[in-house]
C-alpha cells in the first residue's frame, strides 16, 4: 500500500502547476489545512484529495469561533416554519438583491457552487471546475440528470443562457455589480451538453465564487425563462412552489425527484411566513410561530441571544456598515481630515458594546479577517484624539466643521450615527444627523438621485461576500456604481486589478497588503467592523445549514 507521502506525490503529478503551488505552501507552513482546502476547490481540485493532502499536513489552523452544537439527527416528515423578513422587491432571480430574497430563491433554486460556511466552494449543478493557466478562461463540467421542476432536462446551455443573462446590462441584472468587467453578455458558451466554458474579460482568480451562492442571482435557470418568476418558481432546487402570498409567505412542497440523495428534504412542507419587521420577527420565533430564522441582528435580537429556548449559530462575515466621505468635497477632499475623523473613532467601544462583541475590528479597507487573502502585519488603526488634532490643524481647520451624516433607520445604524456624532465632537466636528427610511436613503440608487450616492457622508449596510471582489470594485474603484466616496485613484485601480488576476494565495496577498496600506492612507470610507452572522433556531430543531451570505438549506432541517 502506497504511503500517504506517494499518494500526495501521486496527486501532484495529476495536478495543474497552480494546485501544485498550493501543496507547496501548506507543506512550506505559509498557509494551514482549511486555507488550503478552500484555495484548492477555488484551482478545481477535487475535495477528497484536496481533504486527504490537507490531513497529511502538520500545519494546523487557528482556533475560530463553534457553530453552533450538534443536537442529534432530525425526524423525517412534517411542516417545516423559516421567518424572514419581507422581500424588499419582486421575486425575481435576475433583480433580487435583499437577503430575504436570496433566501428564498436558493430554497427553489439550485447554484453551480455551493460557499459553504468556511468559504470553501462545493460541487453542486458544476461537478467540476478548471481554468486555462492564468484564470482567463474557466470551463466547468456540468451535472447530468437534472431536471427543472417542470421536467425540463437542465444543461450546459441553460447554465450558460443564465450567465449571459445576468452579464446583459439591459437586463438590469443586480449581478452586474459583481460580473461588470468580468462576463459580457455573450461569455458564457455551452460546448456540449455538460461543459460550459466562460471567456472573461480580464483574468480572475476568484471567478468560481462569482458562479456560486456567493452570488444572489446566479441559481441556474431555464435558457427561455422570460420573467414572472414568482409565479412558478421555476428551478432545479429541493423544494417546488406550492402557494405563494405576497407580503405574507410562501407554501413550499418537498421536490420528490430531487437529483441529489444526500439532500433530499426531510420535511414534507417548507412554510415561509414573512415580518414586516426585525422585532416583530423576533418577538414571533420566541413565541413558538416559526422554527428558524434566517438571520437577526444584536440590535434587534438581544432577547434571542439570551433566551434558553434558542440555539444561535455564530458565523464569522464579511458583512460591514460602510461610513463613506465624499472625497470631492471640502473639507473631506483633504486626506488628513479623513484620517482625522478615522482616528476619533474608538473601535472597541463599537465591537465591544454596539455589537456586543459580535464582530471583528475592521481596519478601514474590505480585507476582513475572514478572508483567506487579507495580508496579515498590517497595524491596526486605533483611536488617537491626539494626533487626529494635529491632522486636523495640518489640513486647515483646527476649529473643526459641521457636516451632515445620513442614514437609514435599519439595524444597527442610527446608534452607529449617534456614536460617531458624539466621538467626532473630540475635535470639534459637528454631525448633523440626518436619519430617514431606507426608500429615501436609497433613492433610485443612482448618481444625482441617491442620498446615498450624493451624500457628503453616509452609513451604508453592506452583506457579507466570499471574496472581498466586489467590495473592492463597486464601491470604491474610479468608475464603480456604487462609489458613494466618489473615489478615484488610478494607482488603487490598477492594484485591484492585480488582486482580481492573482490565482494564488502569494500574489493575493501580495496584491491585498498594497491596497490595505493605500486604504488606510486615504480613507474614503470607514470599515470599523464585520459583524457576526447570527441565526436561531429552536432547541428542538436541527439539521439547517446556512452561510453568512443569507443562504439556507433546510433539506435536511427538522425536530429532533
Amino acid at each position: 500500500m502506497a504511503s500517504p507521502e506517494e499518494r500526495v506525490d501521486a496527486l501532484r503529478a495529476q495536478g495543474t502547476d497552480h494546485q501544485n503551488h498550493l501543496i507547496d505552501e501548506l507543506r512550506f507552513g505559509k498557509i494551514g489545512r482549511r486555507e488550503f482546502i478552500r484555495a484548492a476547490a477555488i484551482a478545481g481540485m477535487a475535495l477528497p484529495a484536496a481533504g486527504f493532502i490537507a490531513g497529511c499536513s502538520t500545519k494546523r489552523d487557528s482556533v475560530t469561533r463553534p457553530d453552533a452544537p450538534q443536537r442529534g439527527t432530525p425526524r423525517p416528515g412534517g411542516s417545516f416554519r423559516v421567518g424572514l423578513l419581507v422581500p424588499a422587491g419582486a421575486l425575481d432571480p435576475v433583480l433580487v438583491g435583499d437577503q430575504s430574497g436570496l433566501g428564498v430563491i436558493g430554497l427553489s433554486g439550485d447554484y453551480l457552487i455551493w460557499s459553504d460556511r468556511t468559504l470553501t466552494p462545493r460541487p453542486r449543478l458544476a461537478q467540476s471546475w478548471s481554468h486555462n493557466g492564468d484564470g482567463s478562461v474557466w470551463t466547468f463540467k456540468i451535472r447530468e440528470g437534472v431536471r427543472f421542476h417542470d421536467g425540463t432536462p437542465m444543461d450546459a446551455e441553460d447554465v450558460a443562457a443564465t450567465f449571459n443573462r445576468l452579464a446583459d446590462p439591459d437586463n438590469g441584472s443586480n449581478a452586474l455589480s459583481a460580473l461588470s468587467g468580468v462576463l459580457t453578455k455573450d461569455s458564457a458558451k455551452a460546448l456540449d451538453p455538460t461543459t460550459v466554458r466562460f471567456t472573461l474579460e480580464a483574468p480572475n482568480g476568484n471567478f468560481p465564487f462569482l458562479t456560486s451562492s456567493d452570488n444572489y442571482n446566479a441559481i441556474i435557470l431555464p435558457k427561455n425563462y422570460d420573467g414572472n418568476w414568482d409565479k412558478t418558481f421555476i428551478g432545479t432546487g429541493p423544494w417546488t412552489l406550492g402557494h405563494y402570498r405576497p407580503d405574507e409567505g410562501i407554501s413550499l412542497r418537498a421536490n420528490k425527484n430531487y437529483w441529489d440523495p444526500a439532500r433530499q428534504p426531510l420535511a414534507d412542507n417548507v412554510e415561509v411566513i414573512f415580518y414586516t419587521n426585525e422585532q416583530g420577527m423576533v418577538l414571533a420565533f420566541q413565541g413558538g410561530q416559526v422554527d428558524f430564522v434566517q438571520q437577526f441582528s444584536v440590535s434587534g435580537g438581544r432577547a434571542a441571544l439570551t433566551d434558553s429556548d434558542v440555539i444561535t449559530t455564530e458565523l464569522r462575515s464579511a458583512a460591514h456598515r460602510q461610513i463613506h466621505m465624499r472625497t470631492d468635497q471640502k473639507p473631506l477632499n483633504d486626506k488628513r481630515v479623513r484620517q482625522a475623523i478615522a482616528l476619533l473613532v474608538n473601535r472597541k467601544v463599537l465591537v465591544d458594546g454596539l455589537l456586543a462583541t459580535k464582530a471583528d475590528f475592521g481596519n478601514d479597507s474590505p480585507f476582513a479577517p475572514v478572508f483567506s487573502s487579507t495580508a496579515p502585519g498590517v497595524a491596526q488603526r486605533d483611536q488617537d484624539v491626539r494626533q487626529a488634532k494635529q491632522l486636523l490643524a495640518a489640513a486647515g481647520v483646527a476649529d473643526g466643521f459641521s457636516i451632515q451624516l445620513d442614514t437609514w433607520q435599519g439595524f444597527e445604524m442610527p446608534a452607529l450615527a449617534q456614536v460617531l456624532q458624539q466621538e467626532l465632537r473630540a475635535a470639534n466636528i459637528h454631525l448633523n444627523l440626518s436619519i430617514t427610511d431606507s426608500a429615501s436613503y436609497y433613492g433610485e440608487a443612482v448618481f444625482g438621485n441617491s442620498r446615498w450616492l450624493d451624500s457628503t457622508m453616509g452609513i451604508t449596510e453592506y452583506g457579507h461576500r466570499g471574496v472581498p471582489n466586489v467590495l473592492l470594485g463597486a464601491p470604491l474603484e474610479s468608475k464603480g456604481t456604487w462609489n458613494a466616496a466618489h473615489f478615484k485613484n488610478k494607482t488603487y485601480d490598477a492594484l485591484v486589478k492585480d488582486y482580481v488576476a492573482a490565482i494564488d494565495l502569494d500574489r493575493q496577498r501580495a496584491a491585498a497588503k498594497k491596497l490595505q496600506d493605500l486604504l488606510l492612507d486615504e480613507v474614503p470610507i470607514l470599515f470599523t467592523y464585520f459583524y457576526y452572522y447570527l441565526s436561531g433556531t429552536k432547541k428542538n430543531v436541527g439539521g439547517v445549514d446556512l452561510t453568512a451570505m443569507g443562504c439556507i438549506d433546510v433539506t435536511r432541517g427538522g425536530f429532533v
